[in-house]
């Protein structure tokens, strides 16, 4: 018995169950005719039945089918002109997976049957494939997306007290014995109260997941046993990744899914997802026929002017999205509609966001995509983060995103690293990162938020590796050791590699405080790397996109060091929180404020007065001093109470050699407490007045607040009179 067919609606696209059937519409320009198909079940070796999609309204197919119901598996038949020149590269003899496909029935089973074209053909592909693909096609399949959301509620975190954490899904829990085994490396996973308990105690506000959309793993690392771990190689931009779930049901995985945003969101934490919109897994010319490239090649992927069977590539991906297509456009803004509103996501971080932005070649802040965005009534309220740069020319675009958009803050990245290995010259240029990056941000009236601060991130050293190897150790990608960045503005501390050499290992161990400290104290949205405050290691391999393995997974099984470490990490994090000097939402002007006897921001040599103008490039300054006042922060609350804080004193020395730092000045009742210094497991407890002098050790971080309320340094001293230590109280 054929199934009903009615003409159904060109809106929305994708499948849509409505309650009494179910809705398909697809968009193809130069179609000429398409089918949709029909399986009973993911084993099968063809599909059951083809529906001739006989309405077709704006370039859109469409058909409803009112006796369907959710689990129906299908994917589409495209019939055109296969003319690689032109352009097109229809072939109705592959099943194509729905691109609006809101869930995952069956993967991609290679074969070379998955190639529009014939591979190993003299005339390469521009020889069409006649084979059949049905038994191995990815499919899509029919869900009911209703969920029981309760009185769940974005976090919304302001901007300026946002603590990002990046992740990978799976590498977070996949060896974390407080798990409970089944659900270790899935989205239940990091919902679980061992994963969001160490989330919180890290002073956590935001997960920014590596993609979660549904990924190709490439043929060639499936041969060899390897693939795209990490998850850049997006083929359904709906789709949450199948296999980062416990489910054993596709519609089960999206309920896994929005149950971890709505755990995460109940500890107040928020959900950015990493996204991939500038390319698609099907790669170049020579990729397989998975959906896009079939479904019209033409309308959605960027092409060479000059010779249409070429792909524009600005991504080192293969291909480029056409982001001058009204149609691409709406697919990428239906889709992240979708991941907020029906999967209650708080914000996107953009891979190689530049990509984006090009209209003709160049890339262009007022490009379409910006302006759409920015006028959406929804997606200009969730968090936006640019990773602002990609390989064509004039990509790397640091500091030119518009208003509304954070940023990866590369620059920050390569200063703190050059300055913590030693290379001098640099005190200017690390003041200016540590105060916000004004430089990058203030000129079009954006704000210190504007910067992402970040050491590491999932592409290159993790932090033990980034001072434990000057070389790169990419063997296990099999490409050679060619793969990954040669220049990584690190230093090993003189040996390669691990060492049992007990001085190397306890300056490797104040280095790694040293950058984790640094980011900590710098005016921006810190962003610390999974794995970093436990000391995880790649084994030196800075670039594990492929290794879904012990390389890339976390060991929660942690020796004494490591558990110190994250000690220190939890101290920083409390400290950031706690001291909103840290976390000040517009730049400082470092200038006396309302006749204040200080400035917001004093910078000071080793002899505690402030730097002269001509003595920030003169290469002679080995040590810095940052005074930053609590009582001139100048901004109010969001009751509208004057924000005061305590003042700090931050004291960084890169060099190897010691230094006697002399105290800033103060108030006859002040003092200055120390409470942090990398080169000490403790911190002296003696308050310190501005006659004293601080021992600064080579290659050094230390804070100091300014507390008030003391009586004369001759008193303290005396044994009648105990020593308070400073306490720090969060506000998270």
């Amino acid at each position: 018995m054929q199934p009903r067919v009615w003409p159904g609606r060109p809106n929305p696209l994708g499948a849509t169950w409505d309650g009494g059937g179910v809705n398909f519409a697809l968009f193809s320009e130069n179609a000429t005719q398409v089918e949709l198909c029909l399986f009973e079940n993911a084993a099968d070796l063809k599909e059951s039945s083809r529906i001739l999609l006989k309405e077709q309204t704006d370039r859109v197919w469409h058909v409803y089918m009112p006796d369907m119901r959710p689990g129906q598996l299908y994917g589409y038949r495209v019939h055109g002109s296969f003319d690689p020149f032109s352009g097109h590269r229809f072939n109705a003899n592959k099943v194509l997976l729905d691109p609006y496909a809101r869930a995952i029935g069956r993967g991609i089973g290679w074969s070379d049957a998955m190639f529009g074209h014939e591979i190993g053909h003299v005339d390469e592909d521009l020889k069409i494939d006649q084979r059949d693909n049905a038994w191995c096609a990815p499919l899509g399949v029919v869900v009911d997306s209703q969920f029981r959301w309760g009185d769940d509620a974005h976090p919304r975190t302001p901007w300026h007290k946002t603590l990002i954490y990046e992740m990978h899904i799976k590498g977070f829990t996949k060896l974390n014995p407080l798990v409970p085994e089944p659900l270790r490396g899935t989205y239940s996973g990091l919902a679980s109260r061992a994963a969001i308990d160490h989330l919180k105690e890290l002073g956590v506000t935001a997960v920014e997941l590596m993609p979660v959309h549904y990924r190709v793993d490439d043929r060639h690392l499936v041969s060899h046993g390897l693939c795209n771990y990490w998850g850049y190689n997006t083929l359904a931009f709906f789709a949450p990744e199948t296999r980062y779930s416990s489910a054993s049901r596709p519609d089960e995985v999206l309920n896994e899914f929005k149950n971890m945003v709505k755990r995460l969101h109940e500890a107040g934490i928020e959900v950015i997802l990493d996204v991939v919109y500038n390319h698609t897994g099907e790669g170049s010319e020579r990729g397989p026929t998975l959906s896009l490239r079939g479904i019209d090649n033409a309308s959605y992927y960027r092409l060479m002017p000059n010779n249409r069977r070429y792909y524009q590539d600005f991504t080192g991906c293969g291909n480029t999205l056409n982001m001058q297509t009204p149609r691409v456009l709406q697919l990428i803004m239906d889709s992240l509609r979708y991941w907020v509103q029906e999967m209650h996501v708080d914000g996107f971080r953009f891979d190689l966001a530049s990509a984006l932005a090009r209209e003709l070649h160049d890339v262009d802040k007022l490009s379409a995509f910006f302006d759409i965005i920015l006028q959406d009534p929804i997606l200009s309220q969730v968090k936006l983060i640019a990773e602002p740069w990609d390989l064509g020319s004039g990509g790397y675009q640091v500091g030119n995103f518009p208003h509304q958009w954070s940023e990866w803050n590369g620059r920050y990245r390569d200063t703190i690293r050059r300055f913590w290995a030693g290379d001098g010259g640099l005190i200017s240029e690390v003041a200016t990162r540590l105060t916000g990056s004004s430089d990058l941000y203030q000129h079009n009236g954006r704000k210190p938020y504007a910067s992402i601060n970040f050491i590491t991130a999932h592409d290159g050293f993790c932090l033990r590796d980034l001072v434990t190897y000057h070389d790169k150790t990419n063997l296990a990608n099999l490409e050679e050791n060619r793969d990954g960045d040669n220049h990584n503005n690190n230093w090993n501390c003189g040996v390669e590699g691990e060492t049992t050499d007990p001085e190397i290992q306890s300056l490797r161990l104040k280095q790694r405080k040293n950058l984790l400290a640094t980011l900590l104290l710098s005016q921006g949205v810190p962003m610390i790397r999974s794995g970093d405050e436990v000391e995880q290691t790649q084994h030196g391999n800075n670039n594990p996109y492929c290794q879904d393995n012990e390389i890339s997974w976390i060991n929660w099984n942690l020796n004494a060091e490591q558990k110190q470490f994250l000690e220190f990490a939890k101290q920083m994090t409390t400290l950031w929180h706690a001291q909103p000097v840290l976390k000040r939402r517009n730049f400082f002007q470092g200038r006396r404020i309302r006749g204040a006897g200080v400035k917001d921001v004093a910078w000071l040599t080793q002899d505690g007065e402030e730097i002269a103008d001509h003595n920030w490039r003169s290469g002679e300054l080995r040590a810095l001093g940052m005074r930053l006042n609590g009582e001139s922060i100048d901004e109010v609350d969001e009751r509208g109470q004057p924000i005061v804080g305590d003042t700090l004193l931050v004291l960084l020395n890169s060099q190897p050699g010691s230094v006697s730092f002399r105290l800033p000045r103060h108030k006859p009742s002040e003092r200055w407490i120390p409470y942090l210094d990398t080169s000490l497991t403790g911190v002296p407890s003696e308050p310190l007045s501005h006659e004293d002098d601080y021992p600064l050790q080579g290659r050094c971080v230390v804070v100091l607040i300014l507390r008030s309320g003391w009586p004369s340094r001759r008193t303290l001293v005396h044994d009648s009179h105990p020593l308070p230590r400073p306490e720090v109280h969060t506000s998270r």
